[in-house]
């Protein structure tokens, strides 16, 4: 498919702010203001701008525990989020969600969730809201490929398809389920293939690649839209970090890692953009120039503002009685 100049820088301009927001994120952890570990997108933000770049402001995401990426892809506001990330009470969700449950309905974010494979069900029910509420709204449900292995995965897609849901499930197969490879425990040739079995259109795509995620996004929101039902994109790609924090991600074979960390994400839709156009190598350093501003402004924001008061403990935990 053509995609024009605009969108290029669009999604370059992404997976560029996505790079220097988790870089933000690393700094700040090691001068041990981010309360618990943390699970860094670094290496995996063409798939987060490539996802949101085809969604429109109302269309709403599902995250995970790594999902910083996805929040800030999809436009959420980083002050809040920084501040999330460090327990204040100016995050998005008053410093009680922290890094693996944040959120911003705002922006149509539905949430983060620390459990493997918990956001797949969530998914389902936002999209058959938004199915019987006539919205033409589509959800885009993020998670990894440990999460295929888990029971949530297969009645998910099944009920998906079933209802022809507008669903599109992103699978962010970076081929490890905290330290353990998937060719250990996923017996097909791909995690598109599981999504045949129930009837999914699935393809695969590079997921270090911004532009190609892009393009099978566009695919897949159009048909949900139509009423054509679900699809799953799996998107190939590679953590430039461990799991967490405190993983040195030893498991993985050196020649593995050098060649795919080779491929790195900003790099390949930088080079796109600009070989096709769309910005010019000082527009680039630019558009880096004015992110990294803004990504600095709000680790202060977040470093400078309080936290929430011990007598807000319960505050937001339960309704109020209708």
């Amino acid at each position: 498919m053509a995609v024009d100049k605009k969108t290029l820088k669009e999604l370059y301009t992404r997976t560029l702010k996505v790079r220097l927001f988790e870089e933000e994120v690393w700094d700040l952890f090691g001068q041990n203001v981010v309360p618990g570990t943390l699970h860094l997108y670094l290496g995996q933000e063409a798939v987060a701008a490539g996802v949101t770049a085809a969604l429109e402001d109302a269309d709403w995401i599902q995250s995970t525990h790594r999902g910083h990426g996805h929040v800030v892809a999809k436009g959420a506001d980083m002050n809040a989020a920084l501040a999330e990330l460090l327990g204040k009470k100016t995050g998005s969700c008053k410093g009680k969600g922290g890094s693996m449950h944040i959120t911003q309905f705002d922006v149509g974010v539905l949430g983060a969730t620390g459990v493997v494979a918990s956001g797949l069900p969530i998914a389902v029910g936002a999209a058959l809201s938004c199915q019987m509420r006539g919205t033409k709204d589509v959800v885009a449900c993020f998670f990894g490929d440990g999460a295929s292995n888990n029971g949530t995965f297969g009645e998910s897609l099944n009920m998906s398809a079933i209802w022809k849901l507008p669903v599109i499930w992103v699978v962010e197969n970076n081929f490890y389920a905290m330290g353990t490879p998937i060719k250990l425990t996923c017996p097909s040739q791909s995690i598109a293939q599981r999504g045949e079995a129930y009837c999914i259109p699935s393809k695969v795509v590079d997921g270090n690649n911004a532009l190609e995620v892009y393009e099978a996004t566009v695919e897949a929101v159009k048909r949900a839209r139509e009423g054509g039902g679900p699809t799953l994109i799996e998107c190939q790609t590679y953590r430039m970090k461990g799991h967490s924090r405190f993983d040195p991600a030893k498991y993985r074979p050196e020649d593995e890692a050098e060649r795919w960390l080779s491929r790195d994400a900003v790099d390949i839709i930088r080079k796109i953009a600009i070989e096709q156009g769309a910005i010019t190598e000082k527009e680039a350093d630019k558009i880096r120039e004015k992110l990294l501003k803004e990504v600095k402004k709000a680790g202060k924001f977040a470093l400078e503002s309080e936290y929430p008061d011990p007598e807000e403990t319960l505050d937001d935990v339960y309704a109020e009685a209708i």
